[in-house]
């Protein structure tokens, strides 16, 4: 390539890369601009970003609407405030549900853990952002619980019979601690000591939830939903490969079939046995653990049909796949992938299976947390009407104060905030959930 194709090339990817921003800019308010990924590379090549990805345009980000903006800083301005002495949060025991002060429970890393990825959510970071501060206390009472958990354990603490704990399971607290890590490290600048730091703690996680792994995929210490903690414990294997964490394939890949295993597609109906007979719990989590793959698939068929390897009437199947270039075993796993992901996110999001027990449990805005990540991370253009309905019924549920709080089962005002929080501001994730499922391969 000659110097005059270099410079006529990177001009067209500068070029490229101004229309994109501008495109993205028309989507962002005043409070919350959008930011875009840089699509230029030193030589000056054009590569794929997860905004560049194909079939994606710029309305898939939304702006956020003011409602939505007023309910979180409410909910922020209470959550700030129920953060103890040590810099954790709790939910309280499973045995005195009763207690809704903040104050007067004992601190957990799973429930800390969820309010930490809300207050990064919304933009804060340990060393900035106005909550700054708060995060950085929680992230150390993380880091402590990491680094001072037994080399043979496979949870980091031994408080027992928490909300969480019970509903969810017992070694929850790794689960949400490892995926907060991961989420964080993304944002970190590598090779830094904090990085290191946050790495090495991430690596620990990873290994007890290895451990702790049953020979189905499932995760030992089933609770009352179990199927909820073997799946935040599949996306936090998830999560932290994608960040270079020591994640063995077979235990992600066991993680991920026990999931996709809780819906039945010859059926079309979720598999409730683990899932304290909620559909809501079994749909969400399949959907979740199924997004990433489903999304390869359908990336990589779209592919073979540019380059003519496929036709543009050619269905998704195992066939299909193969042409692509997958071999039969690969085809066939990733055709079911796409099958209980198509057929589990309609589940999910049936009002009949939304409704559940006529109220919400922070169960239930778990599997919402769980539904809306899965479309971001599929590029599932779904994800706007998702976000308009569920982000209009937060609003409208939440209390004057400010927080939110379970009607059953995990009931605590801090849990429930942190989640609802995060299922409120998902759109400002949009980046780094896309990038979780982004597929790599050359561009024709």
């Amino acid at each position: 390539m000659d110097r005059n194709t270099l410079t006529w090339t990177g001009l067209a990817a500068i070029a490229l890369a101004l229309v994109l921003l501008l495109a993205f800019e028309g989507n962002a308010t005043a409070d919350r601009p959008i930011h875009t990924t840089a699509l230029v590379d030193t030589s000056g090549c054009v590569f794929l970003t997860v905004y560049e990805g194909k079939d994606l345009d710029s309305s898939f980000v939304l702006a956020t609407p003011a409602p939505v903006l007023q309910a979180e800083t409410g909910g922020l301005r209470w959550l700030v405030q129920a953060q103890a002495e040590d810099g954790g949060y709790g939910a309280g025991s499973h045995s005195r549900q009763d207690i809704r002060d903040p104050h007067a429970v004992s601190t957990d890393p799973a429930t800390t853990a969820m309010v930490a990825m809300s207050l990064m959510r919304l933009g804060n970071l340990p060393d900035s952002g106005t909550y700054g501060h708060q995060l950085g206390r929680a992230t150390e009472y993380l880091l402590v619980h990491v680094e001072k958990a037994p080399k043979d354990a496979i949870n980091i603490t031994d408080l027992q019979g928490t909300q969480i704990q019970v509903k969810l399971g017992a070694n929850i607290d790794v689960a949400l601690t490892a995926q907060y890590l991961s989420n964080l490290a993304a944002k970190l600048e590598s090779g830094t000591s904090f990085h290191l730091r946050v790495m090495r703690a991430l690596n620990t996680c990873v290994g007890m939830i290895q451990r702790g792994q049953n020979s189905d995929g499932s995760q030992r210490g089933d609770g009352w939903a179990g199927v909820l903690q073997s799946s935040f414990a599949a996306n936090a294997l998830e999560s932290a490969k994608a960040q270079g964490a020591q994640v063995d394939s077979t235990s992600l890949e066991l993680a991920r079939d026990f999931q996709k295993a809780n819906f039945d597609v010859s059926s079309g109906s979720a598999v409730t046995e683990r899932a304290a007979g909620i559909t809501l719990y079994a749909v969400s989590s399949s959907t979740r653990s199924s997004a990433k793959q489903a999304r390869e698939a359908k990336e990589r068929v779209r592919q073979a049909k540019r380059e003519g390897r496929l036709q543009d009437d050619d269905e998704m199947s195992v066939k299909a796949l193969e042409e692509a270039g997958y071999s039969r075993s690969e085809a066939e796993k990733l055709n079911t992938a796409v099958q209980v992901y198509d057929a589990a996110k309609v589940q999910s999001q049936d009002a009949n299976v939304v409704t559940g027990f006529g109220n919400n449990g922070g169960e239930e805005f778990l599997s919402f947390l769980q539904t809306g990540e899965s479309l971001v991370i599929g590029k599932d253009d779904g994800w706007r009407s998702w976000y308009q309905q569920t982000s209009g019924r937060l609003v409208d549920i939440q209390n004057p104060d400010g927080s939110w709080n379970g009607h059953h089962c995990i009931t605590s005002p801090v849990f429930c905030t942190a989640t609802a929080l995060l299922i409120l501001s998902i759109n400002n994730d949009i980046e780094h959930l896309l990038a979780q499922g982004a597929v790599e391969y050359d561009a024709k």
